[in-house]
C-alpha cells in the first residue's frame, strides 16, 4: 500500500524575512494559508510541517498543535536528512514537496504532480526543474525509496540543504520528469511566493479579494493580478535564490 505524505518545509531563521512562516497574512499565519491550500489536496495522505529543532521554531511546533498538525523536527541545515526521517516516521512512500513560502500554492496543481508520478515510473515528478508556472506554485512528488538512496549517496552538506536538490541534480543516476505548465498558466512573470517583505504586498491583496478556499486556483489568482497590474510591479526586482537551480 502506497502512503503520499506532503511535507511543508518552514523555518523561523530565514534571512530575508525573520519569522517568515508566523507573518499574518490577511488574518492568518502564512504556515496557516499553506496548510490549508496543502489540506484540499486530495490525493495526499497526511500533511506533516516539517521544520529544525531550533528553539526559535518551538512556536511552529505550537501553532501545529493547535490545529492538529503533525509537526516533525530535524537538523536545522541538513534539510535532506530532515525530510527523510520526517517521511519515514509517518510511514511514506511517496514524498511530496511543499515550499514553505508558497501560500497559495494550488492543490490541483498538488493532485496533478502526483497523478502524474503515480502513473509513471519515475523517480521523481515537479514542476520546479523548469520554471513555466509562476514561482509559489512549486510542488515535488518523489519516490520516499529513491530520496532514501539518494540521502545515502550525497554526502556534500551544500547539496543536502536543498532538500530534494539531492535527486534533482542527478538526472544521470535518477528519473526525472518535469510538468509544464498550459498555456493559459504559463506565466513564470509573475512571482506568487514569499521571499521578502515586499512580497506580501502582493500575496495579501490576492488573498484578501479571492479568499484561500478550494475554488481560488491559479487561474483566478492570475486574472485578478492582470486586473491589478500595479500589483505585478511591486515585486518583480526582488532576487531569487532558486534561479540558479533551475532553467
Amino acid at each position: 500500500m502506497s502512503k503520499v505524505v506532503a511535507l511543508i518545509l518552514v523555518r523561523m531563521g530565514s534571512s530575508r524575512l525573520p519569522g517568515k512562516p508566523m507573518i499574518s497574512i490577511a488574518g492568518k499565519p502564512l504556515l496557516g494559508h499553506i496548510i490549508s491550500r496543502v489540506k484540499q489536496a486530495k490525493l495526499i495522505d497526511e500533511v506533516v510541517v516539517c521544520t529544525s529543532i531550533t528553539k526559535d521554531n518551538d512556536v511552529i511546533e505550537k501553532y501545529c498543535d493547535l490545529n492538529s498538525v503533525i509537526c516533525y523536527r530535524g537538523d536545522e541545515n541538513d534539510v535532506s536528512t530532515r525530510m527523510l526521517s520526517a517521511l519515514l516516521a509517518n510511514k511514506a512512500t511517496v514524498g511530496v514537496t511543499i515550499f514553505g513560502d508558497c501560500p497559495l500554492v494550488d492543490p490541483n496543481i498538488i493532485d496533478q504532480v502526483i497523478n502524474c508520478y503515480s502513473a509513471s515510473d519515475y523517480d521523481f515528478v515537479g514542476n520546479d526543474l523548469k520554471t513555466t508556472y509562476p514561482p509559489g506554485m512549486e510542488v515535488e512528488a518523489f519516490s520516499v525509496e529513491a530520496f532514501h538512496r539518494a540521502v545515502e549517496n550525497t554526502p556534500d552538506l551544500k547539496i543536502r540543504e536543498h532538500g530534494s536538490l539531492v535527486l534533482r541534480n542527478f538526472p544521470d543516476k535518477y528519473k526525472l520528469f518535469n510538468i509544464e505548465a498550459p498555456a493559459h498558466l504559463k506565466r513564470p512573470d509573475l512571482e506568487i511566493e514569499v521571499d521578502e517583505a515586499d512580497d506580501i504586498k502582493v500575496i495579501e491583496p490576492i488573498i484578501s479579494n479571492l479568499g484561500t478556499n478550494r475554488y481560488v486556483d491559479l487561474e483566478r489568482i492570475i486574472n485578478f493580478l492582470d486586473d491589478n497590474p500595479n500589483l505585478i510591479k511591486i515585486n518583480q526586482s526582488i532576487f531569487r535564490k532558486w534561479k540558479k537551480f533551475r532553467i
